[in-house]
């Protein structure tokens, strides 16, 4: 389940990011509150807005962030990005602090992390892949999730408590903090530990990771799976925030549904990690598992067992991520893995923007309650969308040994295939790390 963690180079990452992760669901935890409560009178629309400001970007930028992430150091792109993040909350704590936060004022600065966000995620992403050998690279993107739900686990509760106990604004100088813990964990890393990578030049080249994708169908149905379920089902701050004010609590209570959605989560990953590699019929079967529970809890009578069910609305939501983003990871051409991550990352993240304010509106008119079946129904089409597929690409067949049994001949990951030193970057063809690599077929 660990065996990433023999690389020195991701065992500091994931300490990094474990730290950070937890700054950085104080602060989600924070920035959602204060919308809701402190810039709007439990205005839920006005949340979906300023989420939607936040992961525009990614969707808008698509293009220029993956060829970045291909064209870039990677490493070096995220010093700039954590950097870049790390003052942008300062400035929201400085606001907060001195009382001159506004509602424009907090869409700005929404924004602005976003497009921060769409240069680090895809990067991010990419690099998690270079710290390990290719045989390692979904448990990496496995672990990587479940640092990042670790700290989904811990941030939250200790967001809300600190928001009653030393205010909103505070709780964004404490994650400007963390983000030192990932710039240390970077300047660490061994450069000459890191994977050869395949030098790209051109902007023709631009366009590749949208071909690569079209001309992949399981790779199509994978991103309009995770589109519906992240557009329409994945809007947890406004169903928590907003059933934790109909059941009577304060922000809290509200941190408390965030990270008891998180156990669910961090199952989730861990069991995603224990797996030799992702397979669709998984992500299949999560998006079912998320449709179905997301629907009974949006029928749970108390604040309490509205909780107890989000434990399986998170296991199913990472289970589904985490399978999705190691499929892609570990099925692409490592030379145009950066772009394909960033399509992906812009279909995750990108998908907020259209369904948050619809989130929020539903809420507004209607109530949590409907606007979280909604979502349910979403991961139910998700599910149709990929037995449809299985069953129209012939993929799905019964085993000749046995009668009732099925198998899925699914896409088998990529080898790496052996590049002569010259299109290697200058960084890495200096000293690397021998590593094994095989001929493509």
């Amino acid at each position: 389940m660990f065996r990433s963690f023999s690389s020195f180079n991701y065992r500091i990452w994931f300490l990094g990011a474990l730290v950070s992760n937890v700054g950085g669901w104080m602060q989600a935890t924070a920035q959602d509150w204060v919308v809701l409560t402190e810039l709007t009178d439990n205005d839920a629309t006005a949340m979906g807005f300023t989420m939607a400001l936040q992961f525009g970007p990614p969707l808008v930028l698509v293009s220029l962030t993956g060829w970045v992430a291909d064209r870039f150091d990677r490493r070096k792109i995220l010093l700039l990005t954590q950097t870049v993040l790390m003052a942008l909350a300062l400035g929201v704590a400085a606001l907060l602090l001195t009382g001159v936060m506004t509602l424009p004022l907090m869409f700005c600065f929404a924004l602005a992390f976003g497009i921060t966000n769409a240069f680090d995620a895809p990067a991010r992403q990419a690099f998690v892949s270079d710290m390990v050998m290719v045989g390692d690279a979904s448990n990496a993107v496995a672990l990587n999730s479940a640092s990042f739900n670790m700290a989904r686990l811990i941030g939250p509760a200790v967001g809300g408590l600190l928001i009653v106990v030393v205010g909103t604004g505070w709780v964004f100088v404490i994650n400007a903090a963390t983000f030192l813990a990932m710039l240390v964990a970077l300047v660490l890393i061994r450069s000459r530990e890191l994977l050869p990578r395949i030098k790209n030049t051109g902007r023709t080249r631009l366009a590749e990771g949208f071909r690569y994708v079209w001309g992949r169908s399981d790779l199509k149905v994978t991103f309009v799976m995770v589109f519906l379920i992240g557009a329409f089902g994945m809007n947890f701050p406004i169903y928590a925030s907003t059933m934790a004010l109909e059941f009577g609590r304060e922000a809290d209570g509200y941190g408390v549904l965030s990270s008891v959605l998180a156990i669910g989560s961090l199952a989730g990953a861990l069991l995603a990690a224990r797996r030799d590699r992702a397979r669709i019929r998984v992500l299949v079967i999560a998006a079912g598992g998320f449709g179905l529970a997301s629907m009974i809890s949006s029928w749970m009578p108390s604040y309490w067992s509205y909780a107890a069910v989000l434990i399986f609305v998170g296991f199913s939501t990472v289970t589904m991520l985490t399978t999705a983003n190691g499929y892609v990871q570990t099925t692409t051409d490592p030379a145009l893995r950066g772009r394909v991550l960033a399509l992906y990352m812009a279909v995750v993240m990108g998908s907020t923007p259209i369904g948050a304010p619809i989130a929020g509106w539903i809420t507004d008119v209607a109530g949590p309650r409907a606007s979280i079946m909604f979502g349910g129904i979403a991961g139910l089409v998700a599910m149709a969308v990929g037995v449809t597929w299985m069953l129209a690409s012939g993929r799905l067949h019964r085993q000749k040994n046995t009668r009732f049994r099925l198998t899925l001949d699914e896409t088998r990951p990529i080898s790496v295939m052996r590049a002569d030193p010259v299109e290697f970057s200058d960084e890495v063809a200096a000293a690397t790390t021998p590593i094994r690599t095989l001929r493509a077929d």
